[in-house]
């Protein structure tokens, strides 16, 4: 599995830890010839940061990116892109006194169990710090959603609910308040739980309108399922519905369903989506952020040895996401709907060119060779198993077996047998040397 890579189409690898030299992103699959969106990037960064909040983190980074490859005068060349940004403000002394302390609400306790090491510094690797990488991402897709627009809209920080709902001021404020009248009383509300050393979280609905009808596939590639599972990655993230969501399960099927006309949907409960497929109507969907875990209140947890302890987390944190959360959503969002428009974009005639078959081969030729490795490792681990216990490597009936297994199925998927067979008496043979 690659954890740390996103996406089917407009692919990306991101790197680094919070604490480390550097944060970065491969972005592959990039088209030649497009205007690189250096302007965009850097206001989309700018917005993550929230510098000058005083409900945000004092940590204040320059974020400025360096392109190490794939551009070339400001134009993309059709290689892969690599972004990195430097860490140079990282401070790991607040984190010196409890790195052996799970931090409760963190995800300190499970990578430990997962991997028997966990990077103390700031969260490492599950630090929001790696957000970066998504926002740069994001900021590159830009150009296939020309008449696409992103409204958001913050339906509840902490205790607080907005009177009145003006989505126009929603784009003034940095929380994304809809109501002008209590922006001031949430702006007190936050000072008084930072200096509580507290946190609070929120619901962001964000609408997206004018994309056209027939983006996403039914089953496994649901449209909405790729979107959930795009924000659930962001770490902050612990909920996402569509439309009415979980209202429509106290609603019976009458009440449910969006009815249509000769101009069209006459509602939207689904929220955009039927079948996992866009309608054409807006898609509308709320998403549930978590407080931010780092409070200074005293709580009780357990270090690695399984000793009960009392942890104050010092440093520099976050009292309420909902400014810095935004722009990664958002990214996350054009990452997964780049991928809808490349897979839609293959099956309308009318849109399909060379290239474009070309760029989707070159895709599945890569896949290809990642299963390939991925093959080449499990058979490292047979070796090594075999050989550990005793057991003989070559098992010439096993592997009579597996080709005959794959050539039955090539058969039914109308694939050459004999291709199969000799391209799998070569795997094999290779396979062998992989030690």
């Amino acid at each position: 599995m690659r954890g740390n890579h996103y996406s089917s189409h407009y692919g990306i690898t991101t790197f680094g830890e919070s604490h480390g030299s550097a944060i970065g992103v491969v972005i592959e699959d990039v088209k030649p010839g497009i205007q690189f969106p250096l302007e965009e990037i850097k206001t989309a960064l700018a917005q993550r940061r929230s510098s000058g909040l005083a409900t945000s983190t004092s940590r204040i980074e320059p974020d400025e990116i360096e392109i190490i490859s794939g551009v070339l005068n400001g134009v993309t060349t059709g290689m892969p892109i690599c972004i990195l940004v430097r860490n140079k403000n990282a401070d790991s002394s607040d984190y010196e006194t409890i790195k052996d302390i799970f931090r409760p609400g963190h995800g300190d306790f499970s990578i430990f169990n997962k991997f028997k090491i966990y990077d103390w510094r700031g969260g490492g690797r599950i630090s929001g710090r790696e957000t970066i990488c998504r926002v740069i991402a994001g900021e590159t897709v830009n150009h296939l959603f020309k008449g696409v627009e992103f409204i958001v809209e913050t339906f509840l920080i902490g205790s607080m609910t907005p009177k009145y709902r003006d989505t126009l001021f929603a784009k003034e404020n940095p929380y994304y308040w809809t109501d002008p009248s209590t922006l001031s009383t949430l702006k007190d509300y936050l000072e008084q739980v930072k200096t509580e050393g507290n946190s609070v979280g929120g619901v962001i609905q964000i609408t997206i309108r004018n994309l056209p009808a027939g983006w996403g596939d039914p089953v496994f590639e649901k449209l909405d399922a790729n979107i959930a599972k795009a924000v659930l990655s962001v770490g902050a993230v612990k909920g996402i519905e569509f439309g009415e969501g979980f209202s429509l399960s106290a609603m019976k099927g009458i009440d449910s369903n969006d009815e249509m006309n000769s101009e069209g949907f006459v509602t939207n409960k689904a929220g955009g989506i039927l079948a996992g497929v866009s309608t054409g109507e807006d898609i509308v969907m709320r998403i549930a952020v978590k407080p931010v875990p780092s409070v200074s209140i005293p709580q009780k947890t357990v270090d690695i040895n399984g000793n009960e302890k009392i942890i104050s987390i010092k440093g520099r944190h976050d009292v309420c996401l909902i400014p810095r959360i935004v722009p990664v959503l958002l990214s996350m969002l054009k990452l997964s709907l780049a991928d809808a428009g490349a897979y839609q974009k293959l099956i309308t005639e009318s849109e399909r060119s060379l290239a474009d078959f070309r760029e989707y081969l070159d895709k599945v030729d890569e896949d290809l060779l990642i299963s390939l490795r991925n093959r080449f490792n499990i058979v490292k681990d047979i070796i090594r198993f075999k050989e550990n216990n005793a057991i003989p490597l070559t098992d010439k009936v096993r592997e009579v077996e597996l080709i005959n297994n794959l050539k039955a199925k090539a058969e039914l998927l109308g694939i050459s047998t004999e291709l199969v067979q000799s391209l799998w008496q070569s795997i094999i043979a290779e396979g062998k040397m992989q030690k």
